[in-house]
């Protein structure tokens, strides 16, 4: 059938159903209007009608946004079971959650959520007192009013004295600098604005590096930002005066560019990239008064950067002739690739390295789950770090000198548990253990191998119940990303638990394009070879209900960003696989995501439509927007987007939900749920997630039949 399309102030739900078939609805969806916008490509003219939803300051987007908000929140409001739902996520939320600690200066720091606190606070103690003595530092919860304000970034010089630490205002990737006295707490200077994708790097209490765009022409939150630039910003002088350190040329376009001092001050390190792979990398002899960039290498065809210094001796890690990673010796005197000599070789597992208290730490992934080995400064294997389980482990990185380390430990049914860690002994003890109202002990998850369309063995882990049946009538949600080089790992979540509790099973594939068996699995998922994450995901689909976990009426497939991209190209060409999709903060157009924000920088994983007519016919033939069929009868659909995204710009979730609405055949939904004062994810409150989880289960359960729980 066909929705009818009214006004805007003319929006309702209207609710049909029939005894003993599942709950359905018939909606009204608000008018979303189309235009006369044509793009040419190559010798192709390609509509784009809902154009006019990608100016995210226009009232007509506003109301549009708000008119799909109430539809969308009036169907989940009549959902029975959505405020039993919420109510639980509450009750397991509310346990406390610490950080590892860490010193600087006459300093312990850490971090501690309550339970339900939007932002987690920071607390310090004196180095010879304990943590019950802790006082707040600082405390991100009164940056704002509904906790929308989060704590972006922090990084103290050597001795602990001054500290400058970035926020993050509706989760806009645009940040804010602010600069403290550690002691007083006492703010020094002015606030340095305009900050993106950048760390905070003192060199000496002089100043410190950070890196920016300028502000774009237009929309701060949708308009193109693609050249980065390295600043330095000496303390007590204005941002005005900030001193160009790197990058800004039009010759040469670097779409990110950091800077970072080594720990000795001695040398400050700048990477620059033109994609989200591959770098430039140069060094700097901050000892001698106007020493140029030297290259360590000067091409882009490989990720590689410094993780130590002893002295001039230089450990840098690398990709270049070695797929999984390894780590390479050099001195900054003649830092070229020619003279590197390997230090920790490159493995048949991907190498993720970090460096504490005079030790390396090799994490290995094996099968997208972790093991540690210990080596000194010399490259000799002190010893195989024996873990708490299988799982994911994080942290082991510290100060030379630290006396102890941490880490964390996680897995699908064990919440994040922080180890401390003699690095001299070898030994590790519980330093905090999370007390969830969760048993454990009542699930397990199994690691499978499943073969996609052309032969090739995917991981896939499992996660549910114990003893049950594999009958086929199981709810389950078949999470996936699949892109750059992003590896995913066993970890805890807490939304999960809930899912789990009410008889869902949680599936996670290792997809191609993703990092978990190093650059070749990642390269055999871009461009021209994206397909191969899509038919990943559904041969995992099929798996799933082959092997009578699920059916396909019990099916639910969810991810964010690239994932979110996953969702889309698998629900548009398979929608006879799934009851529900739920793309988050989706890449769902294709042709134009590279012309928002720093899109262009994905073009190493995508290709752009400008490239060539082959790479604009192969992103036609997959892009979830341009592959919505009339008449196609598509899973219920629940698209998730926040209105400050400024990375993956919400334009994209806008037009797919809107070309969705007007194409859906048959009953089940297309809605779209828009956070306002959100962006892509990272720093949102607590309230607002547990609400988002709320809904998006509850929408999920509730399409695949469930009128209770």
């Amino acid at each position: 059938m066909k929705y009818i399309l009214m006004p805007v102030a003319a929006v309702c739900l209207l609710a049909s159903c029939n005894e003993g078939e599942k709950n359905q609805e018939t909606l009204i969806y608000p008018e979303s209007k189309k235009v006369d916008s044509v793009d040419a490509y190559f010798d192709t003219e390609v509509r784009d009608p809902y154009r006019w939803l990608e100016d995210d300051r226009s009232d007509e987007t506003e109301e549009w946004v708000k008119a799909q908000n109430a539809l969308t929140f009036s169907y989940l409001e009549d959902i029975p079971y959505r405020d039993s739902l919420k109510q639980r996520l509450t009750k397991v939320w509310n346990y406390e959650k610490i950080s590892a600690p860490f010193k600087r200066g006459d300093y312990t720091y850490f971090s501690k959520n309550d339970g339900l606190q939007n932002q987690s606070v920071y607390y310090r103690y004196k180095n010879d007192e304990s943590p019950e003595d802790a006082e707040v530092f600082l405390n991100p919860n009164t940056f704002s009013e509904d906790g929308t304000t989060s704590m972006a970034g922090m990084s103290f010089t050597e001795d602990g004295e001054l500290l400058a630490y970035s926020i993050s205002e509706g989760g806009s990737d645009w940040r804010k600098v602010i600069i403290l006295d550690a002691e007083t707490k006492e703010q020094l200077g002015d606030t340095i604005v305009d900050v993106k994708f950048s760390g905070i790097s003192w060199k000496d209490k002089e100043g410190f590096y950070y890196s920016s765009y300028d502000k774009p022409e237009g929309s701060e939150l949708s308009a193109k930002t693609d050249q980065h630039k390295l600043y330095y910003h000496k303390l007590g002088t204005s941002q005005s005066e900030d001193q160009l350190i790197y990058g800004g040329t039009e010759e040469e376009k670097h779409r990110y560019v950091s800077g970072s001092v080594t720990e000795d001050n001695r040398y400050l390190i700048v990477s620059a990239s033109k994609s989200t792979s591959g770098n430039r990398l140069m060094i700097k002899d901050l000892t001698k008064p106007n020493s140029e960039f030297v290259d360590i290498i000067d091409t882009y065809d490989s990720d590689v950067y410094v993780i130590e210094n002893e002295g001039s001796k230089l450990f840098i890690v690398t990709d270049k002739d070695a797929p999984n990673k390894k780590i390479v010796t050099v001195s900054a005197g003649a830092p070229q690739a020619e003279n590197w000599v390997d230090f920790i070789p490159e493995t048949e597992h991907v190498l993720s390295p970090s460096t504490g208290a005079g030790y390396f730490f090799a994490e290995y992934m094996v099968d997208a789950v972790s093991q540690v080995k210990q080596f000194d400064y010399k490259g000799e294997l002190v010893r195989d770090i024996d873990l708490p389980g299988v799982g994911s482990v994080g942290g082991f990185g510290g100060k030379e000198d630290a006396e102890v380390l941490y880490y964390s430990f996680t897995n699908y049914t064990t919440p994040g548990t922080i180890y401390k860690f003699e690095p001299n002994k070898g030994t590790s003890e519980v330093y905090q253990k999370p007390d969830i109202d969760f048993d454990t002990e009542d699930y397990v998850s199994n690691q499978v191998f499943y073969t996609s369309k052309d032969g090739t063995q995917i991981p896939m882990i499992i996660t549910h119940k114990k003893g049950i049946e594999l009958d086929g009538t199981h709810p389950t949600m078949l999470y996936g990303y699949g892109g750059f080089n992003i590896s995913l790992t066993p970890s805890f979540s807490t939304a999960n638990t809930v899912w789990l509790e009410n008889g869902g099973i949680y599936a996670v594939a290792n997809l191609r394009g993703g990092g978990e068996y190093g650059k070749e699995w990642h390269d055999a998922g871009i461009k021209m070879k994206k397909q191969n994450v899509f038919d990943d995901f559904i041969a995992a689909a099929e798996y799933l209900i082959d092997e009578k976990y699920t059916s396909s009426d019990k099916l639910a497939i969810r991810g964010g960003s690239n994932g979110g991209l996953l969702v889309g190209a698998t629900m548009t060409q398979r929608p006879d696989l799934m009851q529900v999709a739920l793309p988050a903060v989706g890449v769902l157009d294709m042709l134009r995501y590279h012309t928002f924000t720093s899109g262009a920088g994905w073009a190493y994983d995508y290709g752009t439509s400008e490239d060539n007519p082959e790479m604009f016919e192969y992103l036609r033939g997959y892009s979830p927007l341009h592959n919505i069929e009339e008449g196609t009868e598509y899973p219920a659909t629940l698209v998730t987007t926040g209105d400050h995204d400024d990375r993956v710009v919400p334009a994209h979730s806008f037009k797919f939900a809107a070309e969705l609405q007007s194409k859906q055949s048959g009953d089940n939904p297309t809605l779209i749920r828009i956070e306002t004062d959100a962006g892509h994810g990272a720093g949102k409150p607590t309230s607002k997630i547990i609400q988002e989880y709320a809904d998006i289960f509850a929408f999920t359960f509730y399409n695949m039949g469930y009128e209770e729980l």
